[in-house]
């Protein structure tokens, strides 16, 4: 499934609309990658959006 381990952030629905005003349901997913973090000591398979591994990585560099 799409969602987040650390926003929570899941699918989005919404309505397309083409140009003449047809109008169909549609899903937005977030962009989810599996990441491979050590969480209480042990290293798990976690699924993370990519804006919060972005700024994870920001943190891990400013630790640096």
């Amino acid at each position: 499934m799409a969602k987040c381990a650390l926003c929570d952030k899941s699918v989005k629905f919404g309505i397309k609309v083409s140009h003449s005003h047809r109008r169909a349901n549609r899903t937005w997913k977030p962009n989810v990658k599996t990441v491979k973090m050590d969480i209480n000591g042990t290293s798990r398979r976690v699924p993370i959006c990519t804006s919060c591994l972005k700024s994870l990585n920001k943190e891990m560099k400013k630790e640096d």
